[in-house]
């Protein structure tokens, strides 16, 4: 613990970068960057078939996801392993169309989109039950019921039930089961 002839006074005033310079000496203005190494990403992010859409702390879906594991209104011979994925994937996806990290809002509009809520109509259950199967564990499999949603779908409260009903026929006949 330092004591008082040992701490010099005012350390908090002065910027700790001008001490280092010299006399009459300014810190430049900072340049522009521009992507110009070989990693960086100049014409933009990739976009096709199994490449997802990146966004700011997507992972945390997945913990979102877990939390509503026993509220899920799963088929008999449904896992909710592969339910929570697809649901996580979902909320990822959704959360980065609109630039920030998920939250459960995003994992509610999915749980109504798949019908994981318990107010889905039977064949989509059942179609669900099928095209989920083993989603967990298979990559392509969730990205291709993720990747048959569009933006707009995604983007709109849950609470709209015409566009849910809509979106899950348009579902059942893009991915097949």
């Amino acid at each position: 613990m330092p004591t008082d002839p040992f701490v010099a006074p005012g350390l908090d005033d002065v910027p700790r970068q001008e001490p280092n310079l010299a006399p009459g000496v300014k810190m430049p203005a900072a340049r522009g960057w521009f992507a110009n190494r070989p990693g960086d990403l100049a014409a933009g992010q990739p976009t096709g078939e199994l490449l997802g859409r990146p966004g700011p702390n997507v992972g945390y879906a997945l913990t979102l996801a877990e939390r509503v594991r026993d509220r899920l209104a799963l088929a008999a011979h449904e896992s909710a392993n592969d339910a929570v994925a697809v649901t996580a994937e979902l909320a990822m996806r959704r959360a980065a169309s609109f630039g920030r990290a998920p939250v459960m809002a995003d994992v509610d509009a999915a749980l109504a989109l798949l019908g994981y809520r318990g107010e889905a109509p039977a064949d989509f259950v059942e179609w669900r039950a099928t095209a989920v199967h083993d989603a967990a564990e298979d990559y392509a499999r969730r990205r291709a019921i993720v990747d048959a949603v569009p933006d707009a779908v995604l983007r709109t409260p849950p609470q709209v039930a015409t566009l849910m009903a809509e979106c899950r026929s348009e579902l059942m006949h893009a991915v097949p089961a």
